[in-house]
């Protein structure tokens, strides 16, 4: 996939425009900022490498930008905690399940777990991946994505969530012990299991 403007514009515009509003109250000013998060994202586009982590790469220019505004018109002013670091009193669906992903990852067949490991945990391009496992890239992609195709599977047959119109979770409702907290999660695929 080749990230362009006009395909970035399509995929994130609304959820940028609320990120955005949530954290400067003034329409015409948060307006402003997403203005110059798309000037960045246009004049650094050819850069980006890694289409795995695009929304990453755009919500670091977003918080940038959000960042760069506050020091402009408030100068004399810290960061309000919103804007400077995410609010940990604010549990959500998915920082509650994060717990429960380590465990079910552990569940994975070791062919598809070790890559998504490497490039989830410890940062590793997918390419990295691929030198360190000596196989090709589109194998360590194949099994990145795999891996993640089978992690959503895991939680999607454990657990029942809600999701908001953007695809995000908003709430869940475990049915399984893991999810639950009790992180005993048995359904395991063994290496065996896996052989494509």
């Amino acid at each position: 996939m080749n990230a362009t403007l006009e395909t970035i514009y399509s995929d994130f515009d609304t959820r940028l425009k609320s990120f955005t509003l949530r954290r400067v109250s003034d329409p015409n000013a948060a307006e402003d900022v997403l203005q110059e998060v798309y000037l960045k994202i246009h004049s650094h586009i050819q850069d980006v490498r890694d289409t795995e982590r695009l929304e990453s790469w755009i919500y670091r220019i977003a918080r940038n930008a959000i960042t760069d505004y506050y020091r402009r018109t408030r100068p004399q002013d810290e960061l309000s905690e919103s804007v400077a670091a995410p609010a940990l009193d604010e549990p959500d669906a998915v920082s509650e399940l994060a717990p429960s992903v380590r465990d079910m990852l552990r569940c994975l067949p070791s062919k598809y777990r070790r890559p998504l490991e490497m490039t989830e945990l410890e940062g590793l391009t997918q390419v990295e991946v691929a030198g360190r496992l000596q196989i090709s890239v589109s194998a360590a992609k194949s099994r990145v994505q795999r891996a993640r195709e089978k992690l959503k599977a895991a939680f999607l047959d454990c657990c029942h969530f809600e999701f908001d119109r953007l695809g995000n979770v908003i709430s869940f409702q475990a049915r399984c012990p893991e999810c639950a907290g009790d992180h005993a999660y048995d359904n395991c695929e063994s290496d065996a299991d896996d052989e494509g």
